[in-house]
């Protein structure tokens, strides 16, 4: 079993496109910016057994910049992570 990467804290599981807050921000209505960092690796909330490969991103937004994680648990369940 992978490890988890530490740092990260777990913030939202859903649907794509129901809103989400990461710092005041709601990544479905701005464009992620991919950031050239290594993938994290999580434990699902629900089943910690299982572990996902999530991505790092930014969103900008009035000054504001939010670095995240994200990815896919299943199709069209997203998983979002902070530095903790």
């Amino acid at each position: 079993m992978s490890e988890i990467t530490p740092g990260w804290k777990h913030v939202a599981i859903g649907f794509e496109g129901v809103p989400v807050s990461l710092g005041g921000l709601n990544p479905w209505k701005f464009k992620w910016h991919s950031l050239d960092e290594p993938t994290i690796t999580v434990a699902h909330p629900s089943y910690p057994e299982e572990r996902h490969t999530m991505s790092l991103f930014e969103l900008k937004s009035g000054g504001k910049t939010v670095r995240f994680a994200a990815g896919e648990y299943s199709n069209g369940v997203w998983g979002f992570y902070l530095a903790a």
